[in-house]
């Protein structure tokens, strides 16, 4: 007689399957529900999102790096480009600072609208530069900013300033993508490298095609900077994109400027200005919708 069998693990508590391929569907369907069970408890109804290059330093720790370099005085092949990009980081650690001035006033601001849920809450990807920066800024003006990590080859910490119960890990990029769109009402894109890019053209793709089911205001941060590397005229010079499609991003050169345009754009778009479907809504809004 064959021995008693023990009771098969449910598919669900099957590591086996959960990690295979035949699982992945499992994966990327937790997370999306893990981060949305999240959201909803910590009452989070929108966001305002910070993208930047992750490799900018604050003042302090940018020109403390440049004078350990100066005093080393090696004279090996890289000592020249290790100066220069040491002497690079100086002159950009103004952006951290200025992204941590932005999401303090956001900050400062958001948390006293009137509302049951919480507003405009300062979002990043959850990683150093100008991502500890506008999630530090949050922190020094008493609000809670998310953090939306991804499992890279190369490790990405969390920054320590992220609120813990909304710091999140990805393991799938596009899903990561989805919630930084989902509860946006604002993109600010501060100079940043090839993924900052993608980040910043993925939302005006879906603006100019009409593809949101919300306005969302997109703030391009140091005009300096991004008028050297890309020419969004010539854009429409070669008739590539409409004249209006400039329209759908403002640059701006001051965390002043910066929170004046959001402040008001929010207030007409989604507080005062609010159409009656996103007024009565109570469930997370939704982030894209094809218009029949």
């Amino acid at each position: 007689m064959p021995d008693k069998l023990n009771p098969a693990p449910l598919a669900y508590r099957n590591p086996a399957f959960i990690d295979s391929p035949d699982g992945r569907i499992l994966r990327i369907l937790a997370e999306y529900q893990e981060p949305l069970a999240r959201f909803r408890r910590e009452q989070i109804q929108d966001t305002v999102v910070f993208f930047g290059s992750a490799r900018f330093q604050g003042h302090t720790s940018a020109k403390e790096n440049l004078s350990a370099i100066e005093r080393s005085q090696a004279s090996d092949a890289q000592y020249d480009q290790t100066l220069k990009r040491a002497r690079a980081a100086v002159d950009m650690a103004r952006y951290y600072e200025d992204a941590r001035r932005l999401a303090f006033l956001l900050t400062e601001w958001s948390i006293h609208i009137p509302a049951r849920r919480r507003r405009f809450v300062v979002t990043t990807g959850g990683g150093p530069g100008i991502m500890e920066a506008a999630n530090l800024g949050a922190h020094e003006a008493g609000g809670k900013s998310i953090g939306l990590n991804i499992n890279l080859p190369f490790e990405q910490n969390p920054n320590s300033y992220i609120t813990p119960a909304l710091n999140f890990e990805f393991h799938y990029f596009f899903m990561r993508k989805f919630w930084f769109a989902y509860l946006a009402k604002a993109l600010v894109i501060f100079p940043g490298g090839f993924g900052t890019i993608d980040e910043l053209f993925e939302i005006l793709t879906l603006a100019q095609t009409d593809k949101l089911a919300k306005k969302i205001l997109v703030v391009i941060y140091g005009s300096e900077y991004w008028h050297r590397i890309m020419n969004f005229q010539a854009f429409v010079d070669a008739g590539t994109v409409s004249p209006e499609d400039l329209n759908l991003f403002k640059f701006v050169d001051t965390p002043e400027d910066a929170f004046t345009f959001l402040r008001d754009g929010l207030t007409e778009y989604h507080l005062g200005g609010s159409s009656k479907k996103e007024k009565e809504q109570e469930v997370l809004p939704e982030i894209a919708k094809t218009r029949p």
